[in-house]
């Protein structure tokens, strides 16, 4: 029997409620915070309602649950007389992003590439504005002296390259693309260098680090990572 394809979609209702200019009174609150309540009681358990601030949000499974929601909400900002903007979004999962409700989602192959291009120029365009990358390769060099000179040379090449005294953190966007670098790095690295990939330990809180000449294809995925 085929699976429901509604199964495939994640969607969400945003509200992001607003305060005057003095900010929200005990009252209006304590008011924001029943709502919560009031919203999980009116939807029942097809609903996840969560808060963060003055933001609320509520996950439903499929379309036809995420727009009753949506519905509810607006009924009982009405009700309590509070303001707030409220928005459908459903996750894209190429551009790994809440887009509004109104954006389709690739239906072809050249359409899912088309937008898995613009996630990975916008990923790019950000990580070159931040300095952030998802990974990076970890270059362990002999002294100082060979680790300022091969950061030049990396620089030279166009790489997002930072030295932390012996150690070059040398930025990429993916697992992939950290390997592929890792193997270009190590062709040309001083001997006696060592060389590992890890991902960026602002993005996950225990990361692992890998040295490069124990990589297999997956064993980041077989580290949990």
């Amino acid at each position: 029997m085929a699976s429901d394809p509604r199964h495939n979609d994640e969607w969400r209702v945003e509200v992001k409620l607003e305060a005057d200019e003095h900010g929200q009174s005990l009252g209006d609150r304590l008011r924001t915070l029943r709502l919560d309540d009031e919203a999980r009681e009116r939807l029942g358990g097809s609903v996840i309602v969560t808060r963060d601030g003055s933001q609320m949000f509520l996950y439903a499974w499929h379309e036809q649950s995420a727009r009753e929601a949506e519905s509810v909400l607006r009924d009982l900002l009405e009700e309590d007389r509070l303001s707030g903007e409220v928005a459908l979004k459903r996750w894209h999962p190429v551009e790994e992003a809440w887009r509004d409700a109104s954006e389709p989602l690739p239906e072809t192959v050249d359409q899912a590439q088309i937008e898995q291009l613009r996630h990975e120029r916008a990923e790019a365009e950000e990580a070159l504005l931040t300095g952030d990358y998802d990974w990076q390769v970890v270059v362990e060099l002999n002294s100082l002296h060979d680790t300022v000179e091969f950061a030049r040379l990396l620089e030279q090449r166009g790489l997002p390259v930072k030295r932390r005294w012996r150690y070059l953190l040398v930025g990429a966007l993916t697992e992939e693309d950290a390997i592929g670098l890792g193997q270009e790095i190590e062709a040309d690295a001083p001997e006696g260098s060592q060389i590992g990939v890890r991902a960026n330990p602002d993005d996950i809180p225990h990361p692992v680090f890998v040295q490069f000449g124990s990589l297999k294809p997956g064993v980041m995925r077989d580290l949990g990572i």
